[in-house]
């Protein structure tokens, strides 16, 4: 290798490709023998942390060594078929080859200019996303980082709608607070977005829950009265698609009616749950989002697509450029409108931004929209067998309605420590891996099936498993 170059000759090229493929193949073919959640080895962590990079390059057989017996030793499985810990899958098959060939191409998709035929695929893929939920001729989007940054950029465009000034004056006068609305299942996402943007904590409500832990709407329009007799500015409501713990979906259609009734925007985090629109069986809770005003929701989930894949759907793009676009001041963005083509930079907060649609596109033209419409159906069908299961097992409580994919179970009697104790058996035995959660106030451990490679033999095996540990 020459030492002061930064390209891989004919043969290095040729045997990167060997030990990629090797590696790939190899990987895929020894998922199930592989721990779920390695032992964290801290010796060979800490030499990762703390040694030198080298002067001289060590070249690409030296890399791959190191991937295999340094690296993935030590990487949690996410392609095993029971990491069923969190709402994240596996990759699709496609998704490394997509990733690799964005790398090579390397486009930055701000200015349409410099990135043509990269930015028509990114349009085709928010068009295709957007046309899902029947958001109307005028909507559109972006990709994101992911869900988190979505959530925060349609906030971010609901205070520009709602106070055309903010540029200008941002909210450092003296006017009236901006209160945003949520319920008491969101995403952390949410306050989050709301302390980075200025609105402030004491200036969010957050709104109790029903039985099915959906934000009620009686209590949400008490505390919209309430707060404008206090002389407050309501703005915006976040309702919940697929919230993170239980899986529920909020009543999306009378909150719609009601933030039309009061000029509230009405944004929708679906980054969970909302692709689940392509399996029949949740289709009508999640139809409703065609009267939302934005839109979050993650292909880096349920379409598979490796990470980062978020993506945020607007009705109006119009309203995305008018909180994100700044005048081309800098002689070195010049930019040409043209009416097929978009300049993200104009659409989110980023300048730099990397090709993520080639992933999600990709994925789409190999397997087809039918196989995705197939997998979203199995991982529901899968669920509801384990809550079935559960709710049959003595022992063991099924702690919420199993609506889409998550399954929050309790040992009743038992405390915090005895769940996370029965994590870490399941665990360390290689059954499977689950999260923690709290249900009502009670301690849980919690599945979520959003992982292609789940099989019904899956299932049964965790839900056996819980069963005889319940009884020990």
């Amino acid at each position: 290798m020459d030492g002061s170059s930064l390209i891989l000759n004919s043969a290095e090229r040729t045997r990167a490709a060997e030990l990629l493929a090797r590696f790939t193949d190899g990987y895929e073919n020894s998922l199930t023998s592989r721990p779920i959640a390695p032992d964290a080895d801290r010796e060979t962590l800490t030499k990762l942390l703390t040694e030198p990079f080298p002067e001289e390059g060590l070249g690409v057989e030296a890399f791959f060594a190191d991937v295999v017996d340094r690296i993935v030793p030590y990487t949690t499985t996410i392609a095993h078929p029971r990491f069923l810990a969190y709402v994240q899958g596996p990759s699709n098959g496609i998704g490394a080859y997509a990733e690799a060939i964005a790398a090579v191409l390397n486009q930055n998709c701000n200015l349409w200019q410099i990135s043509p035929a990269a930015n028509v695929i990114e349009r085709s893929v928010m068009d295709w996303l957007a046309s899902l939920f029947a958001l109307g001729p005028a909507s559109g989007g972006i990709l994101t980082s992911g869900g988190s940054g979505a959530t925060k950029d349609a906030i971010t465009t609901a205070i520009a709608d709602r106070r055309p000034d903010f540029r200008e004056r941002g909210l450092q006068e003296n006017r009236a607070p901006l209160v945003l609305y949520t319920s008491d299942e969101a995403h952390r996402s949410v306050v989050k977005a709301a302390a980075l943007l200025g609105i402030g904590l004491d200036n969010v409500r957050t709104i109790p829950t029903d039985a099915h832990f959906q934000l009620r709407v009686d209590l949400l329009a008490r505390a919209i009265a309430e707060d404008r007799a206090a002389g407050k500015e309501p703005f915006c409501v976040v309702a919940t698609a697929g919230t993170v713990t239980t899986g529920s979906i909020d009543p999306i259609t009378p909150i719609a009616d009601l933030c039309e009734k009061e000029n509230l925007w009405l944004h929708v985090d679906g980054a969970y749950g909302a692709l689940f629109i392509l399996a029949d069986s949740p289709r009508d809770a999640l139809l409703p989002l065609s009267r939302a005003d934005s839109v979050t929701l993650d292909p880096h989930k349920l379409l598979f697509a490796p990470l980062e894949a978020g993506a945020l759907l607007v009705k109006d793009m119009a309203k995305l450029r008018a909180a994100f676009a700044f005048s081309k001041s800098s002689s070195y963005l010049t930019a040409i409108d043209d009416a097929h083509l978009l300049d993200y930079m104009d659409h989110g907060p980023q300048l730099s931004r990397s090709f993520k649609a080639l992933k999600v596109w990709a994925a789409l033209r190999t397997f087809g929209v039918g196989a995705f419409r197939t997998v979203t159906e199995r991982c529901l069908t899968l669920a509801a067998r384990l809550g079935t299961h559960i709710s049959a097992a003595p022992g063991l409580e099924l702690m919420n309605p199993v609506t889409l994919t998550a399954v929050c179970i309790r040992m009743p009697g038992r405390n915090a420590e005895a769940h996370a104790n029965l994590l870490a058996r399941l665990h360390e035995e290689g059954t499977a891996m689950l999260g923690p959660a709290k249900v009502n106030g009670h301690p849980c451990v919690r599945a979520c099936v959003t992982n292609h490679r789940t099989t019904e033999a899956d299932i049964d095996l965790l839900a056996n498993r819980l069963t005889a540990l319940a009884a020990l």
